[in-house]
C-alpha cells in the first residue's frame, strides 16, 4: 500500500510540473514506446523499493548507489541513459499519456505484488528437493 501511495505521489508531481509548460516538445527520434517504458518504470520502482527498503547487508548496500539499479536497469533493456531520459520528458509533457503509462505500471506492480503474497501464503514443503 505505501508503494502505491509514494507511485502516486510521484507522478501526480510530475504531472504538476510538466503539467503547466505552455512548450511543445518535439517527439524524440529514438522514443521509448509505450509498452518498453512501462516495463522499464516497473523494474525502476522494484529496484528502488529494494533498495530503500534496504534488503542487503549495510556492506552490500554501500556499494551500490541507487543509480547503479537506475543503470542497469536501462542496460538489461539496452536503453541510452539519453534515450530513456528524453522519451520521459516527451511523456511527462503529454500528461494524459503520462496517466495511461503510470496506470499500466501501477496495475503491474499491485499484480506483481498479489503474486508475491499468495506465495507467501502457500505452506512450504522441507520435503521436496530442489533441483
Amino acid at each position: 500500500m505505501m508503494m502505491k501511495k509514494h507511485l502516486f505521489l510521484m507522478a501526480a508531481a510530475l504531472l504538476l510540473l510538466t503539467g503547466c509548460d505552455d512548450d511543445v516538445i518535439d517527439k524524440p527520434p529514438h522514443l521509448v514506446k509505450r509498452d518498453k517504458m512501462i516495463t522499464v518504470l516497473v523494474d525502476m520502482h522494484l529496484a528502488e523499493a529494494v533498495y530503500q527498503t534496504k534488503r542487503f547487508s549495510s556492506e552490500e548496500l554501500n556499494k551500490y548507489s541507487e543509480s547503479d539499479f537506475y543503470y542497469s536497469i536501462l542496460h538489461k533493456h539496452h536503453l541510452a541513459d539519453s534515450v530513456f531520459e528524453k522519451s520521459l520528458i516527451y511523456y511527462c509533457n503529454k500528461p494524459k499519456e503520462f496517466e495511461k503509462i503510470y496506470t499500466r505500471v501501477v496495475n503491474r506492480l499491485t499484480e506483481l505484488e498479489q503474486e508475491q503474497n499468495e506465495k507467501a501464503k502457500q505452506p512450504v514443503d522441507i520435503n521436496q528437493t530442489i533441483e
